[in-house]
């Protein structure tokens, strides 16, 4: 075995194993109505794996693979519950590690990392909702006062979540890179 822990054997094998674990999560997640946002953030944390060691090319081979390997093990009979992942989730760690080594603007970043969020909230109210909601758990009357003003709630409220979320997140990629430094040692 190499001496160099961060060869591109490793970093094949991080992000083959980040891709799998992913896939899996999102694969079960989406098709399981209840179990969507826990597939969400398992394979985001997985993702994260070959960040850790700076794999940003594996990173990203990771992503395109889980979004298709999902596809692949069912995911293609509800394939509009992953559009939210491949268009933000999947490539968002990728995004902030990236600003991070490239030191971008992090205010900038932030703003333009939530208007990219709250492009996808509208596509997946469009996609995944038909651009109507609706349910049993709430008065109709709110579900129609959210539809009407639906710009206006996910400009705000959708920005205001996703600050709390990147915030997360990054806190989340400390926690791996700690993480796997310890795993590896």
């Amino acid at each position: 075995m190499s001496k160099n822990k961060n060869s591109k054997s490793f970093g094949i094998a991080l992000s083959g194993i980040s891709c799998a674990v992913a896939s899996l999560a999102l694969a079960l997640g989406i098709l399981s109505d209840y179990l969507v946002a826990t597939g969400y953030v398992i394979g985001v944390t997985a993702l994260m794996v070959p960040l850790t060691k700076q794999f940003y090319k594996g990173d990203f081979l990771a992503y395109v693979g889980t979004c298709i390997l999902a596809v692949v093990l069912g995911a293609a009979v509800k394939f509009w519950k992953l559009v939210p992942f491949a268009m933000f989730f999947g490539l968002h760690p990728l995004i902030n590690a990236l600003q991070v080594r490239y030191k971008f603007n992090r205010w900038l970043a932030l703003v333009i990392k939530a208007v990219w969020f709250d492009c996808t909230l509208i596509a997946t109210y469009f996609l995944v909702y038909n651009g109507v909601l609706g349910g049993g758990i709430f008065p109709q009357e709110l579900y129609d006062i959210v539809n009407k003003y639906i710009f206006l709630f996910i400009f705000t409220l959708g920005s205001a979540l996703f600050f709390v979320y990147d915030y997360l997140i990054f806190k989340l990629q400390i926690f791996m890179n700690i993480l796997v430094l310890r795993i590896i040692k």
